[in-house]
This record gives C-alpha cells, sequence and structure tokens, in this order.
C-alpha cells in the first residue's frame, strides 16, 4: 500500500480570524455555533452498514454515537478526529427495507436503528461539537405499508372521495392509458392504478393535493423542532416526472416553509443531471454536483494526472453559473455516493489517486460530502450481481464492531485494512483525509470564498485563487507523476509569501516549496499558499 506523507504547516482558525469574523458572516449563538455557515465538509452515513451497537448485526443510532469521537471529537486541534462538520443520515424511518427510502412512517425511528431517544442524544453530541445533523428525506413516494397508502387504498375501496388520503397518491381509472414515460399499478379491488416509477411497492403520491403539501411540511417542521438542521432531499426532480417547472414551483413553497421555520436550515438535493437541470433547481436550493462524481467525473478525471487549469475553469464556471442564479448557492461535490460505485475501486489507494481526488475535491469552496468508508479505501460495485447492497458494504473497523453487509451483498474483494489499522499509518488515506479537513478549517477562504481559476501554461499544474471576508489564499494542485514549479507571480497578483500546509500521495519525492513566488510542488502533491 503506498504510504501517503503528509505535512502541514497551517495557523488554526482562531489565530486566523479576527473576533467577530464569522459573525460578519452569520449569527452565531452563544455556545459559538456559526448557525449559518453551511459551507461545511458533510459525511454520509448508510446507517444500515456503518456501526453496530447491540451485536444484531445492524448498523444503528447508538453505534454512530459510539462513533463521534472518530468523526468529530469536537476538539479542532485532534490529530486523532475525521474532523467532519457535517452528518448525513440515510432515512431511518420505520421502514420494510433494508435502505429505507420506502417510509411507512416519517414520524418513528425504524427499531432496528434505535429509538427518537437515541436520534436526540445523537444531535445533542453533534451540536455540542459544531456539527449539523441532517436527515434524507424521501419525500416523492413512501411504502406500501404506510397508513396513508392503506387509508388510500380504503378510500377508493369505499368509491368514497371524501374518504381518507383519497387523493393522497397520483392515480387514474383503471384501463386508461399512463401518461408516456410513466408506470402505473392496478389496485386490487378498486376501479383505479396508482403511479409508481421507481418500483410497485413505493406508491408515488400525489402533490397537486393541498393535504399531501401540508403533510410533507409537517414531516419537515417535526423533525426541524426536535433540532434536526436540514434535509438532503431524495429524487427531487421525481415529484413531477418531467415536469421541472412543477417540480421548481412545489420545491419554492416548501423550502420557502421551512426557512420560515428555521432561517440557517441546510437543504441539499438530489437532482441527477447535467447543469442545464439542476441548475432549473439551484434558486431554490443547493444540488449535488453530479458532474464531480464517478469513474467518468471531473474528479476522476484530474486525479488520473489530468489536467488541473481545466479542472480550476469549470470550479470557476460552475460557481458563477449557480450564483448568478443564488447569490448564496454552493458547490455540493462528491466521488461518490450509496447510489454510485465506490471510487477506491476505479481510482485505487495504491496509485494515490484516491489521495489526489480527496485532495481536489475538499480542497474547493462550498460542501463537499464524503462516503462512509471513503477514507480507509473501502470498495464496493454492482457488478455482476447489478444490486446496489454492494455499494453500500459494511464499515471495517477492525475492534471487534459487528456490523454486516446488507442481505443481498455479493462483493468480496474488499480492502484489507480496517480504520484501527490505518490509524497506526501516519501516511495512510485516512490520515490524508484528517489532514485535508484541518487545513480547509485553518484557511476558511476555501470553504467560503468566491473562486478564481489561475492559468499556468504548458502544465498540467494549476489551481484557483479563493477570496472570502478581504482575505485570498491560492490552492496549487499536481496530480502529475513529476514535480513542476508554478511561476505564482506571472498568473496573480496577489503576493504569496507562506504555505500554510502541503499533502501530498507521494512521500519520497512529494512536498511543496515557495520562494520569491515560485512554488514547486511534488508529484501528486497539493498546497495552500497565503
Amino acid at each position: 500500500m503506498k504510504r501517503i506523507a503528509v505535512r502541514i504547516i497551517c495557523l488554526l482558525l482562531a489565530i486566523l480570524l479576527p473576533a467577530g469574523a464569522i459573525a460578519a458572516e452569520g449569527s452565531t449563538s452563544p455556545e459559538g455555533r456559526d448557525e449559518m455557515n453551511n459551507s461545511r465538509v458533510f459525511y454520509e452515513i448508510f446507517v444500515r452498514s456503518f456501526s453496530d451497537s447491540n451485536g444484531d448485526g445492524i448498523g444503528d443510532l447508538r453505534g454512530i454515537i459510539n462513533r463521534m469521537d472518530y468523526l468529530n471529537d469536537g476538539n479542532p486541534d485532534s490529530e486523532t478526529s475525521l474532523g467532519i462538520e457535517g452528518i448525513w443520515l440515510t432515512p431511518v424511518f420505520r421502514s420494510p427495507s433494508y435502505h429505507k427510502y420506502d417510509a411507512v412512517d416519517y414520524y418513528t425511528i425504524d427499531p432496528s436503528f434505535g429509538t427518537l431517544e437515541d436520534l436526540q442524544e445523537l444531535i445533542r453530541i453533534c451540536h455540542e461539537r459544531d456539527v449539523k445533523l441532517i436527515l434524507d428525506l424521501a419525500l416523492n413516494h413512501t411504502s406500501r405499508d404506510s397508513l396513508w397508502y392503506r387509508r388510500f387504498v380504503n378510500s377508493h375501496i369505499m368509491r368514497n372521495p371524501s374518504g381518507p388520503c383519497y387523493d393522497y397518491y397520483t392515480w387514474i381509472p383503471a384501463g386508461e392509458t399512463p401518461p408516456a414515460g410513466r408506470r402505473f399499478m392496478n389496485v386490487a379491488s378498486t376501479d383505479i392504478q396508482v403511479e409508481v416509477n421507481f418500483s410497485d411497492g413505493m406508491p408515488e403520491l400525489n402533490y397537486d393535493s393541498p393535504e399531501v403539501r401540508q403533510a410533507a411540511l409537517d414531516v419537515a417542521r417535526y423533525w426541524l423542532e426536535m433540532g434536526v438542521d436540514g434535509f438532503r432531499f431524495d429524487a427531487a426532480k421525481y415529484l413531477y416526472l418531467g415536469e421541472h417547472d412543477r417540480n421548481v414551483e412545489f420545491w419554492t413553497w416548501y423550502i420557502g416553509e421551512l426557512k420560515k421555520i428555521n432561517p440557517a436550515v441546510y437543504t441539499v438535493a438530489e437532482v441527477w443531471d447535467g447543469e442545464g437541470i439542476t441548475n432549473r433547481y439551484t434558486a431554490v436550493f443547493n444540488c449535488f454536483h453530479f458532474a464531480t462524481s464517478q469513474a467518468e467525473g471531473m474528479i476522476a478525471e484530474t486525479a488520473k494526472g489530468g489536467d488541473v487549469n481545466r479542472y480550476a475553469l469549470a470550479l470557476e464556471s460552475y460557481q458563477k453559473s449557480i450564483r448568478a442564479i443564488q447569490p448564496e448557492a454552493m458547490n455540493i461535490p462528491f466521488i461518490a455516493n450509496h447510489d454510485t460505485d465506490r471510487a477506491a475501486g476505479y481510482l485505487t489507494v495504491a496509485s494515490g489517486r484516491m489521495a489526489v481526488a480527496a485532495s481536489l475535491y475538499i480542497l474547493s469552496p462550498g460542501s463537499p460530502f464524503i462516503y462512509y468508508g471513503e477514507e480507509i479505501g473501502l470498495r464496493g460495485s454492482r457488478g455482476g450481481a447489478n444490486t446496489d447492497a454492494n455499494r453500500r458494504l459494511a464499515m471495517l473497523w477492525g475492534d471487534g464492531d459487528t456490523v454486516k453487509d446488507p442481505v443481498g451483498s455479493t462483493y468480496d474483494k474488499q480492502t484489507p485494512y480496517a480504520v484501527t489499522d490505518l490509524e497506526r499509518m501516519p501516511g495512510s488515506l485516512l490520515n490524508h483525509y484528517r489532514k485535508l479537513i484541518a487545513l480547509r478549517r485553518a484557511n476558511p477562504e476555501i470553504a467560503r470564498g468566491e473562486l478564481t481559476a489561475l492559468k499556468f501554461p504548458d502544465t498540467k499544474a494549476g489551481g484557483y485563487l479563493c477570496k472570502w471576508n478581504g482575505s485570498v489564499v491560492g490552492v496549487l494542485h499536481n496530480t502529475t507523476a513529476k514535480s513542476v514549479t508554478l511561476d505564482l507571480k506571472a498568473a496573480t497578483e496577489t503576493d504569496f509569501t507562506e504555505i500554510s500546509g502541503w499533502v501530498t500521495a507521494e512521500p519520497e519525492d512529494g512536498g511543496a516549496a515557495l520562494a520569491d513566488g515560485i512554488l514547486t510542488l511534488g508529484p501528486q502533491t497539493s498546497a495552500v499558499v497565503r
């Protein structure tokens, strides 16, 4: 396994920021939490597969609580905590499936995951450590076991338009031809068919119904008042299949109502599409930047020795385009999530490309999302079995944790390294992620800044400026296998005099040096300059 040497020479955030600097951007609570700062590094936890607290093989909320010191121990100077600033929990509501994207009851924690009290304790611990906690809300559909759906079916069996939940789901008369591209199934003992685009077990809610809209709002209100900081919205473009204008109209109303409850609510949506489509939703909420993800994404392409100048221009263009639509819009980069093949399979740890990919997206403005296990090189892909369970395998702790792979998974080519192994390796991928997040935190211009691409001719190395609150830093990357020199004075009028920190995937040849405006970057090395 290739060691990843890491050296960071950085000032602490408390030193870099003058008193009140954070408050200048948003409100800061008496406890020191920067409520309005959503430019955070998030960590997606597929709850079923993360950590098991009771020995039944199923990950649970208590397991996450037990692992909070691993995620964020509350000490910004800690060298043993990952230092994440936000947690996204995949659905925790009562559901018949292992993945829980088919809620039976949005108000009840699934018993296999624990209790409401467990979630409340997790919320409290997160807030004590200035970590935001968001829940995954799949509002497009429910389970057929939902009380809403049972009432809906019963009202149609009784042919009673005034019955409970009569119009909660999208339906058409039996025998009618469904609209193009949409899928319906007959409902037994009735004369209707209900929309089921994702699965027969997931009937689609009807957002033309004011009652459904209010019910969806009541769900979010309940959890926000419980202390949750926001939501990730699943399948946001599918509420009205193929009708983006109607989707945007609903989400505009919905997010507006959420902001009345909590003006600092964190919202991010899955709009799995190109920028031409996601930009239609950007006025409402931030969208995951799918162009950054997966084997063909621009992060993977650049991490494989690609052109950083091209990457920097793409980031600048994207930030300008979304902020022209919504001034507070953020880039939400990621390389993998629970619906994609894991990045360690196509980037690989041994090549150093996983480390380079992490440097590229964590040291960029916005709110990057790490998929649990990414930091230890966890692998998993659909493969010939064609099952998403292979993308959601058990976290490898190495300390006797009893969490098991989901039922139906078949992937068996796992990394030999667990957390306990990597913690003992100073140059491990895990420690690379820890140092990256610390470097980003010590240079807040990166997270919140306005990005300007730099131009370096005749080299694939490059980078960008990040300006925030009157301060500027430079972020430079060399993704190639050879050392490079960059003339910063020729690329920018900003006079950079010191290296705030650098990380490298090359223990022998990597490193960074700055003298008279000339920055030398070793192979697969990234640096932040001030």
